[in-house]
Parts: C-alpha cells; structure tokens; sequence
C-alpha cells in the first residue's frame, strides 16, 4: 500500500471521531503528512532516475572511449601498412637517382675517356673544329652507345622538314670542358643555356649534381646529371678534374612508373613527389585527377594542405587534406639528393569506412543495450515489490543455482586436465575456457569471458586461430595445427592444437572445441636430437676431408645450397633437413675408398674411376640403418639419377626420383662448378647458372635450378656464398 492511499485511510478514519467535527487540527496534520509522505515518494523518484540517468552516462562514455581506442587501432595498423609502401617507393626512387649518377660515373672512370679528355684538354680542341682530332669520334660513338643503354635519348624537337630550321635535342650524354663548352656529345643533346647552364654553373668543382626537374623545350619533364672527369693520373680532387659528363633524360616513362606500388588494390592510394617552390607546393607528377606533372601548384599556407605538411614533416604521419580538398592519411619520406619530399597518401574515406560504418553500428547496439538495461532496471525497480517479481526471483534464482552447479562441475572436470580447453563461437569470442587458459594469459574469469582471440593473444595469433575457427565450422571437420605463441614473460612456446566443431543448439550457438597441448619440450628435445645429428653429420665429413683433400669443403657446402633451395622452395621442415643431410654425407662413402686412389696424382684407371662414382651408393648403404626423419639413404641412393632417365643406377625420371635427391644433385653441380681449386678458380656465379639452366629438363628438375637462382639473385646467395670463390690456402695438385 501507497503512502497516500495510507494517509487517505488515515483521513477517514480520523471523520468518524465526534471531535474531528469540532476542530480541523487533526486535518492539517494528515495533509502535512500526506505532503511528506508524497515528497519522499518524490524523492526516492528522483534519486532512482538520477542514479539511472548516471549510469547511463557513465555507460556511453565507456562506449565512446572504447570506439576512440579502436579507432586509433585502426589507424596505427594504417601507418604500419603505409609506411612500408611509402619506404618501398622512397627506395625505388632513390635506387634510381644512384642509378643515373652510377651511368655517368662509369663514363668518367673510363681510362680511354680521362685519356683521351687530358689530350683535348691540353689541345683545347671541341668536335666543331675543322682538324678536330680522331679520338673526338671514339668518345662520341661511345657517349651514343651508353646513352642508347642508360636511356639519355629523346625524340628531337622541331619540324620535320627539308629547310634551314634548327631541331632542337631534348636528352643526350656530352662531355664539358671546365669553361662549359661542350668537347663531344651524343645525338640529341641539348644546349648548354637556360635553366641546364645554371645548374651546371651551380655544381661545385669536383662535386656531383642533380638538377631540379623542369619542363623540356618539348614540354616534358626532365631533369640533368653531372660527374666530374680527372684527368688520367691525378687524384679524384678538384685541382684534377679536367672535365665533366653532363646526362640529360626525359623522366617520364622511368621515374613515374616507380610511385605505383605493385599489388596494391586500394582506389584512393597514390605516391606524389612534392617540392616548395619559393612560397608554392609543386606537384612534380602526375596526380589522379588528371593533371600533369609540373602543371599542379598550392600555396605553401593552405590549411592543412598535405603536401606542405609533408615538405614540414618527413617521415611522419597524419590525417591532412590533398590537392582536391579530399581528407586524406598521408605520409611523407625526405629525399637527401635532391630536394624532393615523396607523399603516400589514401583517401580517408576508403581507409576507414569499414572501421567507422562497424564502430557507429557498434555505438548504437551498445547504446540500445544500455537503453534497454535502464528499462529493464525500471521494470524491475517497478515490480520489484511484488509478489510475482518475488516468485520470478525465486525462480531464477533456482535456474541460476543449477546452471551455476552444471558451470561448477564443468570447471571441476576440465581444470584439472594439463591441457588449454576453450570454446569460441563463429566469431572468435570466448564463451568457455579452464583453469589452463585463465593461468596462460594471468586474466580473471570476468574479464576473458566473450572477449575476441585477439584481445587476448594479439593480433598476429588471434587473427589466425579465428581463421581456423571460421575454416573448422565452414568445413565441419577436425582440424589440427602446430603453431607458436608469443605468451608474455613466459616467451615463445610451441602449441598442438586440435579444432572441434561444436553444433548449434537451443541454449548455444555454434562454436568450436579449441584443445591446445603445450608441446614446447617435446619440440625443444627434437631440435636438440637434430643438433646432435648435424654435429655427427659434421664429424662424418671432417673424416672424409681428411682422406679426401680435393673435396674438403665440399660436402658441407652442397648441404648449406641444398638447405637453402629446399628452403625456397618452401618444402616442409624434415625435407629441408634431409636435403641438408643428404648433401654432407654425399662423400662418406670415400672412406672404402683406399687414400692412395683418393689422392692419386696420375690417371685413374676404369676400375678406380668406377669405385668412385659407386663411393655416393656406397654412402646410402652405411647410412642406411640410421633413423632419420627423412629419406636420406634415398636421397643418396638416387643423387646420379636424371630426371630425363638417363642417370643410374636405376633410371628413375621426373617425380619418380624423390625432391631431396633432385635438389641435392643440382647443389653438387653448382658447389662443384663455382668453387675454386687450388688448380683452377671457380666459375661465376652467372655463368654456373646457366649451365644448370640449360641442362634443365636433361640432368636437372627446372624447379630446383629456379630456387637456386632467386636464392641468388633475391636472398642474397650471391655475398654469402662469395667465399666459395675463393682459392684453398694451401698448395695441392689437381686429382687426374
């Protein structure tokens, strides 16, 4: 009962007495009353919606807080991606500057054209003199042979036509003398006037120099490039330089091509090459929205003009506004040669659309959920009093109790299992998880429930074990992986986990049964046997090096190629030991071999040559009865098989022969035609590669000889295995 409907009680109660006829005492204190008692109705109204109204605000700030931090998430995994594209082109295009300047100082180190340079010099003669001296033809074919490689051509600007009209040249190679008159230059070169003439006055004496880009008599952009030539015995010093080689090159169709980033699929990314021009931003080329290079100017003060930023700012990162008044990300990289700022930007929009369109559905889920948590706290402050909200709680209470006992017995069961157990839903989120995963992460129960994988392992990790969540419930199949995990203090650990499917039923959605064992020792202990077994391998092939001088070294180094292709060739762990392996026990079977065979000076004879090429058999037959993980004896039992049929001893072909002898085969080919011996240097690189190449389809699998080759070309085989190169220290006489 109310506490009007109390006082109103009161009131009547109070009307049937004879005296309350007589007075209206009694009927002022039941209106105070009643007015109290409404007053603190009142109040307890306010303070319930006050409160309400607290939390709710409480709630949407912790809403708005949690989207400005995954915003900003969002936009540092940008900057990550960003800044590898923008230092991917800022090194294109510097490799490419080097390159120019690299042209033409191969031109100036050239001991025919310091020569010949010195003799014009003292002679002061040019190629427009009538007895202009022989040597001004050499330098000229030769400035038109390296301008035709290096690109220094262009078409020549005029009509034409069959009359008196000058066809002025746009790119070329010349040689200078010190007074700036040209001695020789290649056809098409321009004249020394003009913008070109400053910026070879600008150049110092004995110093290199790039010129700003500029518009051509033909309207394209250009730039120059200039080297100092030294006289032939003197010293690379200002007092020496003779003359010097001026490059001209329209830079369009090499320079350009560098901003685009290959395989990039955003619409809106583009790299710019900016510069400040006195007080203008200078857009040096070609920009999305169709203007050319050189045509785009902004002024140095626009507000928040991304390219001043970026002339201001190298190296940093922000969100700006780009020559179409577009907000962008932008990046910037200074260059240290010439006086260009380059500017990786995309559009803000195509960036994080995705990231604002989920954030503003999130913020509007989770204010619904707080609006209807307020309703519901309503509802129940309303009929909290009531005997049907009593009977409800009691209810739920019971409900509670005995989920709670199931939830309890569960723990009991899976906490004292060794392994992690989880359960993730379709979408990553935790929904179930043990004592084992709660101590691998050092987290509370409250905080790791319904938190996605990657709030609790990292983004690298978490994102692919929600891959292979989506992949398990996609395929409904059991999956298992191997994987490392990067778990605070406790370092890197190795895990084998198997990926249950779990149906979808009525109380629970689907998800997926995530059993992790901590396999760390057991992989630890195989590395420690496989380093036992390399060392054994090591041994084994120091003993054959020391019966067998002439190949000392060799063994080792086809198990590093092989190691290497096989890695290339992304083949699986035990395959790429077993290449390794295979190729330093190759030669063990040299130890049946008597030493005086193996160090004999004068001719083999057949029986001796044969117990040679049969010493790779004998090598399978001792390493037979060990227990590699691969297929090593194979692998040494098929080393002389081709992969057109024609090898021994059975005349396996093609895939029949296994990949780790295929591999190994090449390996020993190619150690064998580029090391040096103390008789004879070792073959190039190039060279040995194209043997092998040629070969491919006869002796070698064309798979193999093309790992090797990116091996050198692109992980830098060429400088690590530049010592095999290099002639054994001491004497020995070749082997017949």
């Amino acid at each position: 009962m109310s506490d009007s409907e109390s006082a109103k009680d009161g009131a009547k109660a109070e009307a049937k007495k004879p005296e309350a006829k007589k007075s209206d005492k009694p009927k002022k204190s039941l209106a105070r009353e009643q007015s109290q008692g409404g007053k603190a109705a009142t109040l307890r109204m306010l303070i319930t919606g006050v409160v309400l109204a607290i939390g709710a605000a409480i709630g949407f700030f912790f809403v708005f807080q949690f989207a400005e931090a995954e915003r900003q998430r969002e936009m540092n995994d940008w900057q990550s991606r960003m800044g590898i594209v923008a230092d991917s082109r800022f090194a294109d295009l510097n490799k490419w500057l080097d390159q120019q300047l690299d042209e033409l100082r191969g031109l100036a180190d050239n001991a025919s054209v310091q020569l010949y340079m010195t003799i014009l010099h003292e002679a002061g003669a040019t190629a427009e003199d009538e007895d202009a001296p022989a040597e001004l033809g050499y330098l000229a074919n030769l400035l038109t042979v390296v301008a035709d490689r290096g690109g220094f051509v262009g078409e020549v600007a005029g009509p034409e036509v069959s009359a008196n009209v000058n066809r002025v040249g746009v790119a070329g190679l010349a040689l200078v003398d010190l007074e700036g008159t040209i001695v020789v230059s290649s056809p098409g070169f321009p004249p020394i006037d003009g913008k070109l003439k400053a910026f070879s006055a600008g150049v110092e004496k004995g110093e290199s120099g790039i010129s700003p880009m500029y518009l051509n008599s033909a309207g394209n952009p250009s730039m120059a490039f200039q080297v100092p030539v030294y006289a032939l015995q003197g010293d690379e010093s200002a007092a020496s330089q003779i003359a010097i080689v001026i490059g001209v090159k329209e830079t369009a169709e090499e320079l350009y091509p560098l901003l685009k980033q290959p395989g990039a699929v955003e619409e809106t990314a583009e790299a710019v090459i900016v510069r400040q021009t006195q007080q203008s931003i200078e857009y040096l080329s070609p920009l999305r929205n169709g203007s050319d290079p050189l045509k785009e100017k902004r002024s140095v003060d626009t507000p928040e003009l991304a390219g001043s930023w970026a002339i201001r700012t190298p190296g940093g990162f922000a969100i700006k506004t780009d020559y179409d008044n577009a907000r962008v990300l932008a990046m910037s990289r200074s260059f240290e040669q010439v006086p260009w700022t380059l500017m990786y930007k995309i559009n803000y929009d195509e960036a994080l659309a995705e990231t604002e369109q989920r954030l503003d559905t999130m913020i509007v889920i989770f204010g619904l959920i707080i609006v209807l948590v307020l309703v519901g706290m309503v509802g129940l402050w309303y009929f909290g009093t009531s005997k049907r909200a009593t009977e409800a709680a009691e209810r739920f209470e019971a409900l509670a109790n005995r989920f709670q006992g199931q939830r309890n017995f569960m723990h009991l069961v899976t906490d004292s299992q060794p392994n992690t157990i989880v359960i993730l839903d379709e979408n990553g989120h935790y929904r179930w998880f043990n004592k084992r995963a709660l101590d691998l992460v050092r987290m509370d129960r409250n905080d790791m429930f319904d938190k996605h994988v990657t709030a609790i392992l990292g983004p690298i990790e978490g994102k692919r074990i929600a891959q292979w969540v989506k992949d398990c419930l996609e395929k409904q199949e059991h999956f298992s992986h191997t994987h490392e995990m990067t778990i605070g203090e406790q370092g890197t650990l190795v895990y084998k986990s198997d990926f249950i499917p779990l149906p979808e039923r009525e109380d629970f959605p689907p998800g997926v049964l995530m059993v992790s064992q901590d396999i760390t020792d057991s992989v630890r202990e195989r590395e420690r046997r496989e380093q036992a077994m390399r060392q054994l391998v090591e041994t084994l092939v120091s003993v054959v090096d020391q019966r067998d001088p002439f190949s000392a070294n060799h063994s080792a180094r086809v198990g590093i190629v092989s190691r290497a292709i096989a890695g290339e060739m992304e083949l699986d762990r035990t395959l790429v030991e077993t290449a390794a392996v295979s190729g330093n026990l190759m030669n063990l079977g040299k130890i049946s071999i008597p030493k005086e065979v193996l160090t004999k000076q004068g001719q083999l004879t057949p029986d001796e040559i044969k117990l040679i090429q049969g010493s790779v058999l004998k090598s399978a037959e001792l390493v037979e009865n060990v227990d590699f993980d691969g297929p090593v004896s194979d692998t040494l039992r098929q080393l002389q098989e081709f992969v057109d049929g024609s090898g021994t001893p059975s005349g396996l072909r093609g895939d029949e022969i296994v990949v780790t002898a295929r591999i190994v085969s090449a390996a020993n080919a190619f150690v064998g035609m580029v090391s040096a011996r103390a008789w004879r240097a070792g073959m190039g690189f190039e060279k040995a590669t194209d043997i092998l190449i040629s070969e491919t389809g006869k002796k070698y699998d064309r798979r193999v000889v093309m790992a090797l080759a990116n091996y050198l070309d692109n992980r830098g085989g060429r400088d690590e295995w530049a010592n095999f190169g290099e002639a054994p220290e001491e004497d020995a006489t070749p082997p017949a």
